[in-house]
């Protein structure tokens, strides 16, 4: 596993201040609303370079150092959380089972996670309520000018928070369960994919699916942590 300064980390991340989100469910029609503590989040999905850094692996279906990674399984998205918190010296996050497909989140530790789906909403629409931060064009890879495929991250115009490719290129997993008493352990991803069309890229879409099966070619993931405590 690549060792690597703490600083080069912690310039990944962007931060997002508290504030409230606004969060609904087509499927059951319901609202709510979510207050959000101040955390970090990184301005990027993760890319196959840094992922393959700390795992030694990588799965995806196109293949470029600076392409996010994707046909990652949630449970493989957490392991990096895991395995860069360890690199330096962060206490990880989560504690898994394989065997049992347990996952047990420690939201006390300092270490690298999945954001909330609230967290992950509330930091797209950089605390406004609209459903895209700029036309779809301009701001995301979608089935209409990605040529079928993931793009390098970064190129897009950001969100007003500095946040690149919250919308396309690739859906991110969140650490969330979705509805355990209709899906059981299915875990949330969200903001649209290089295939998807205009329709379901936008901040407010949830999908759902197995966290230690399922993998696809247009999802990937992007991490969050509790701010650095001032010294």
């Amino acid at each position: 596993m690549k060792k690597i300064d703490r600083t080069v980390i912690d310039e990944l991340f962007v931060p997002i201040p508290t504030g409230t989100v606004e969060m609904r469910d087509d499927r059951t029609k319901k609202a709510w609303t979510v207050k959000i503590e101040p955390f970090l989040l990184s301005r990027f999905p993760i890319t196959q370079e840094l992922y393959q850094a700390f795992t030694n692996d990588n799965t995806s279906t196109f293949r470029g150092n600076q392409l996010p990674v994707e046909t990652v399984s949630w449970i493989e998205a957490i392991t990096f959380c895991n395995r860069l918190s360890e690199s330096i010296g962060k206490n990880p996050c989560y504690s898994i089972d394989l065997k049992a497909e347990k996952v047990t989140l420690n939201s006390k530790a300092d270490g690298f996670r999945l954001p909330t789906e609230a967290e992950w909403q509330y930091a797209c629409q950089a605390g406004t309520q609209h459903i895209r931060y700029g036309a779809l064009e301009e701001i995301a890879w979608t089935k209409t000018n990605s040529n079928n495929q993931t793009q390098e991250v970064g190129q897009k115009q950001p969100n007003d928070w500095g946040l690149y490719d919250m919308l396309g290129n690739v859906w991110e997993w969140c650490t969330d369960i979705y509805d355990e008493t209709v899906y059981g352990s299915y875990r949330v991803f969200r903001g649209g994919g290089w295939c998807d069309q205009e329709r379901s890229v936008m901040a407010t879409t949830r999908r759902r699916s197995h966290p230690f099966s399922f993998k696809i070619d247009d999802l990937g993931f992007r991490i969050a942590t509790s701010p650095i405590p001032p010294l």
